[in-house]
């Protein structure tokens, strides 16, 4: 299975304070959907980190985003071991097809592929 990228998720009301500060450390604004927000590096792009007042379609903000080549595969990989799916496989509006599942820790991760 091939990941793509690996990014924290945080959890966060300080949306204007992240940006300003993250900036200053030299990210760039990569996406913006409102409730979500990614910066991401200018000298290598597939180091992020995103911000989330709350997820659009899924009942928690994941922990962890794991970009994967094929979505479908991660989801049945996992599906039959009996890991927690927090959000279902689906398609969103925004060009990415995604789930949640827990890991062993408790945590939420967000593994995602681009359509």
């Amino acid at each position: 299975m091939t990941i793509r990228r690996v990014m924290p998720d945080i959890r966060t009301e300080a949306v204007q304070e992240s940006k300003d500060f993250y900036n200053r450390l030299g990210f760039e604004e990569v996406m913006d959907l409102g409730w979500v927000i990614t910066y991401a590096s200018p000298s290598n792009p597939t180091a992020q980190v995103t911000f989330m007042t709350h997820d659009a379609t899924a009942p928690v903000v994941p922990d962890i985003s794991i970009e994967v080549e094929d979505v479908d595969a991660a989801y049945e990989a996992l599906g039959g071991t009996g890991a927690e799916i927090v959000h279902p496989l689906q398609d969103e509006e925004w060009g990415v097809r995604r789930f949640f599942v827990r890991d062993p820790n408790g945590k939420v991760i967000n593994v995602v592929g681009h359509r």
